[in-house]
């Protein structure tokens, strides 16, 4: 399929509309031989017909430039592989038992995203520079009902968004139809789809029964003007939230990473302001807080490709989860300020915590460990039937 970059810049603006829809940004489609037949895959390729797309072997990876990863992410970013997972899907959050961790089942939809923070983790992850997805969406089910079906006594939180952003690519696959319809009559479970854009139109109309919370990532305006390239500015995601709403879906957010920059006190006061006076606050399921955190080698990629960026010059400790974090002093002053902030609006139903924080932290802070509470999951659990 042949068609000149003029036809594809007016498709994709049409896209994107005035929400900057991800899909924008890709450029080229490839498929796995071995997926072409699929009948989900001949769905996307469909809605994806203006975009130029190419069948590869099996096992291939799409032509990226010539350039090294990390340096050719950008050009990876831009194109989109459909493929089969030969692995499995639902796996625990790869969490360190240093650290709370609130136990997260991980559903793994595919690899990277059309999106760039500067912070992602990601890029120190990958060693490959493209945008994936599994178009085996028959096996995914099935092991979500195994998983519910093999421990029926246990509530299991699974979420979407570890290894990509969980909309982002919504518009070409329609995964989260699938996902929320699959999910609405699991009582022991719960979806969390997390985003950094505002691409919900899918949600619409769909009976979900309560079963799926929408969440999306927050930050101070500098960062998410400046650090969070190509994604949903803070009021669009607000009003993607109050439309959700509309529709009966509990929301969540997460405040992480915080970032230590010039006037940060002053900005997450006004992203934490806007929030909750904007947003509906009883159909906030959880506001999680974590302050930066990094592989050390993530530092490099980023700086490399970044290097107008500045915070990544602040002075870290390497934690007991090898990851370099603020010291002590730093994460618990800006805690406070948050949480503070927070607690003072926020419903009694909204559960507020720390991802990958230690009981230590906990206890300065919220005046309480989790386990006075029956542990961070319990607490969660709760929260989701708390908020009807």
């Amino acid at each position: 399929m042949n068609i000149s970059s003029r036809d594809h810049s007016t498709f994709t603006e049409s896209l994107a509309g005035s929400g900057r829809d991800p899909i924008k940004h890709i450029q080229t489609v490839y498929v796995e031989e071995s997926c072409l037949h699929l009948p989900y895959t001949q769905a996307i390729l469909e809605r994806a017909r203006e975009i130029p797309h190419k069948t590869i072997p099996d096992g291939s990876l799409p032509e990226c430039g010539d350039a090294p990863y990390p340096d050719n992410l950008r050009k990876g970013k831009q194109t989109l592989l459909l493929c089969r997972n030969h692995g499995k899907f639902l796996k625990p959050c790869p969490a360190t038992r240093e650290y709370r961790c609130c136990d997260y089942q991980v559903l793994n939809i595919g690899m990277n995203c059309p999106m760039d923070c500067v912070y992602c983790i990601l890029q120190a992850y990958m060693n490959n520079p493209h945008l994936s997805f599994f178009v085996n969406t028959d096996d995914l089910l099935k092991e979500i009902d195994a998983a519910l079906q093999n421990e029926p006594h246990r509530f299991l939180r699974i979420g979407t968004g570890e290894f990509t952003d969980s909309l982002a690519l919504d518009g070409l696959t329609g995964l989260s139809k699938m996902l929320v319809e699959h999910m609405r009559d699991k009582s022991n479970a719960v979806l969390e789809l997390k985003t950094k854009t505002s691409v919900i139109n899918n949600l619409k109309n769909l009976n979900h029964k309560g079963r799926t919370i929408v969440s999306w990532s927050l930050n101070a305006p500098q960062i998410m003007n400046r650090e969070e390239r190509k994604t949903a500015s803070l009021e669009k995601r607000l009003a993607a939230a109050n439309r959700c709403a509309d529709w009966g879906y509990k929301l969540a957010f997460h405040f992480d990473p915080i970032i230590f920059h010039p006037g940060w006190e002053q900005g997450y006061a006004e992203t934490i302001d806007k929030l909750l006076d904007t947003v509906p606050k009883d159909r906030i399921v959880w506001i999680s807080m974590g302050t930066l955190r990094f592989l050390p080698h993530l530092k490099h990629i980023a700086l490399r490709r970044f290097p107008n960026s500045k915070f990544f010059h602040e002075e870290f400790v390497l934690g007991l989860d090898n990851k370099y974090r603020y010291f002590r002093t730093l994460r618990v002053e800006m805690y406070k300020k948050l949480y503070a902030l927070m607690r003072e609006k926020v419903a009694d139903s909204t559960c507020l915590y720390f991802c990958m924080e230690s009981d230590e932290i906990w206890q300065e802070i919220f005046g309480f460990v989790p386990e006075d509470h029956g542990g961070l999951p319990a607490m969660l659990d709760r929260a989701v039937e708390a908020v009807t």
